[in-house]
């Protein structure tokens, strides 16, 4: 499945759906959203993962990036990660950066 990541804005919550595979060849576009969504001054970024297949090593990357890109004071909300998504936040210790929910009462 291709990858794409999609922005939604609602009271200072900057939403972004993640869907398909997150690898060296999508990492760009993900950095972009991160990017574009960072220019907003969001107090929340909530990553809703329940679609996201498969998350590779520039996928990460590009998440440590959004934590560094948001700074302290904004929380990092991962939605609905499973599966091999979840074992690779799991095993690189980014779980414990970011709040893992299987919902999102607001998504």
């Amino acid at each position: 499945m291709a990858f794409d990541a999609q922005l939604a804005f609602k009271e200072k919550v900057a939403k972004i759906t993640l869907t398909g595979s997150l690898d060296a060849s999508s990492a760009p576009r993900f950095k972009e959203v991160i990017e574009e969504a960072a220019l907003q001054s969001p107090t929340k970024l909530v990553l809703l993962m329940d679609s996201l297949e498969f998350l590779a090593s520039a996928g990460l990357r590009v998440l440590i990036f959004a934590k560094q890109k948001m700074g302290a004071t904004v929380d990092i909300y991962v939605v609905g990660s499973q599966g091999p998504v979840l074992g690779t936040l799991e095993m690189s210790g980014f779980h414990h950066s970011v709040y893992i929910q299987d919902t999102y009462a607001d998504a």
